[in-house]
């Protein structure tokens, strides 16, 4: 469950992105995850299908969160009906908090005190994180197990 906490090197960001591009996942393949107006109307929307809510918080440019978005949360999405969004470092674009505040998407992020992307956090009733923050890119072979364990909880706690 160790999520990369080392700085990556040029040459490893180009891999991860060959990597990406190999997989059949590129710039003009890469999916998109919707961006909310409205968190409370996006937590909504998700519990009245009895899923949590989950945000990603990515990075434009990012080989990881574009991994993650493409190979795991897009297709879950389309699938399984997951409800997730997507939030972006650095973006000035307004959202409604789950207090009902409007602020930009950065200053969102950094009021959660996320400061790696990809992160994913899964709320439940209330605008309240109800399982751990997923930080960073994990072991690749692993990351889906662990996807699919913080679902498992954070389902169990919007269903209770």
């Amino acid at each position: 469950m160790t999520p990369l906490s080392f700085p990556l090197t040029r040459r490893q960001c180009l891999l991860a992105g060959v990597g990406a591009s190999l997989l059949g996942v590129g710039p003009a393949q890469a999916a998109t995850l919707p961006m909310p107006a409205s968190l409370p109307d996006a937590l909504a929307s998700a519990l009245k299908k009895g899923s949590p809510l989950v945000v990603m918080v990515s990075l434009v440019g990012c080989p990881f969160c574009l991994i993650a978005r493409d190979n795991y949360l897009a297709p879950m999405q389309g699938q399984s009906g997951l409800s997730v969004v997507q939030v972006d470092m650095r973006n000035r674009q307004l959202v409604q908090d789950f207090s009902g505040t409007s602020q930009t998407q950065d200053e969102l992020i950094r009021r959660w005190n996320v400061k790696v992307a990809p992160t994913l956090l899964f709320f439940g009733r209330g605008g309240v994180e109800v399982a751990e923050r997923m930080v960073g890119g994990y072991i690749p072979d692993f990351y889906g197990a662990y996807l699919d364990d913080r679902l498992r909880t954070a389902r169990a706690a919007v269903a209770g």
